[in-house]
């Protein structure tokens, strides 16, 4: 039964990797997934960051995993005599997923850029435009395929199959745009506004021949609006309060990702903190009605120039009447160079 619902959950999910992306909750530690204008958007030289997600382990023998790296370097602009603290960044980001089973890989490498223009002579405030571009590649094991044909009659499925399969592997090219309004009038005070759009020319995502595939609208990967909002507000010297809301269109598809993280300093003098949040996830069925798709609870400690988050998404909609229960943890780590500044031009976790 279990192995019946691991090809089921297989088959679904590929249906659907055409129309829409896979996603992180951790949105703001891969945030060159997120919005290509968050390429050097810290205050800092450069910054590493990596996330890592591992979904339905407990229903699968082996699970969904999704893991992205990236690095990127932002270098300071001095115009008018250095009043204005602008800068300019590149990014490049690495991401892979695999789905069980018939080992369906997704790989993409992306290069980014961004320019951060200060709108005022105390630089608190910034609007940043950033642009990406990136390869896909998409391959599938044929070997763990199995067809009616290749059945002997008694001892299972070890003859030869007539099945006419196209090439296993295939690559396209992707760009995302992006802007982002940063300001951070005080100390421990930030209010920050983006907008994204990924696949900008929709590409034609399929193994088969262009123009064999070119009769099928669900080969198309639809353009993916996003929309990030997020802050930080203190309640005391020790307390802040950082509210969350990122919400995506792509075709028929709509989520956000919504609720507030805790931020508790631990130390004034290391910047050591603990950040602790709750989320939720609504999505848009395909009945037009919405629901709440996962619960989300995360954890993350600051110490210096590292973050490390730790979350977990509670699934609260079966698929298939059989994942509820289900979950996914994801793990987060990210350094920067010389950011003992709280007043960061990008949001974290």
């Amino acid at each position: 039964m279990k192995r019946l619902f691991t090809g089921l959950l297989i088959f679904t999910f590929c249906s659907f990797l055409s129309a829409q992306d896979q996603h992180f909750t951790q949105l703001f530690s891969a945030p060159l997934t997120l919005n290509p204008a968050l390429t050097g958007a810290y205050n800092g030289t450069y910054r590493f960051s990596s996330i890592y997600r591992d979904q339905w382990r407990r229903t699968l023998d082996d699970p969904y995993v999704t893991f992205a790296g990236m690095l990127d370097v932002r270098f300071p602009i001095e115009l008018y005599t250095g009043k204005y603290k602008d800068a300019v960044a590149i990014g490049l980001m690495f991401y892979n997923d695999k789905v069980p089973g018939v080992d369906f890989n997704t790989n993409q490498i992306a290069l980014s850029g961004a320019y951060h223009k200060a709108l005022d002579l105390n630089n608190t405030q910034y609007i940043s435009i950033g642009f990406q571009a990136g390869i896909n590649q998409r391959n599938i094991n044929y070997e763990d395929l199995t067809f009616d044909d290749q059945y002997n009659g008694t001892t299972g499925f070890f003859n030869s199959t007539n099945e006419e399969l196209p090439s296993n592997n295939f690559a396209f090219d992707d760009y995302a745009v992006g802007i982002n309004y940063a300001f951070t009038p005080k100390r421990r005070t930030s209010f920050y506004a983006g907008v994204s759009m990924h696949h900008i020319f929709e590409p034609q995502v399929t193994f088969f021949p262009t123009q064999t595939a070119i009769m099928y609208e669900g080969n198309t990967l639809f353009a993916k609006y996003g929309v990030q909002l997020s802050g930080s507000i203190p309640l005391s010297d020790k307390y802040s309060i950082q509210p969350r809301l990122i919400a995506t269109v792509q075709g028929p598809h709509t989520q956000a990702v919504t609720g507030s993280n805790v931020r508790i300093a631990l130390s004034e003098y290391d910047y050591s903190a603990l950040h602790i949040g709750g989320w939720v996830r609504p999505v848009r069925n395909f009945d037009d009605s919405f629901s709440l798709d996962a619960a989300i609870l995360m954890v993350g400690v600051e110490y210096r120039n590292i973050l490390f988050g730790l979350s977990y998404d509670a699934t609260l909609v079966a698929l298939q009447n059989s994942s509820q229960g289900q979950g996914a943890f994801e793990f987060s780590v990210s350094y920067s160079s010389d950011t003992q500044n709280e007043s960061l031009l990008c949001p974290k976790f």
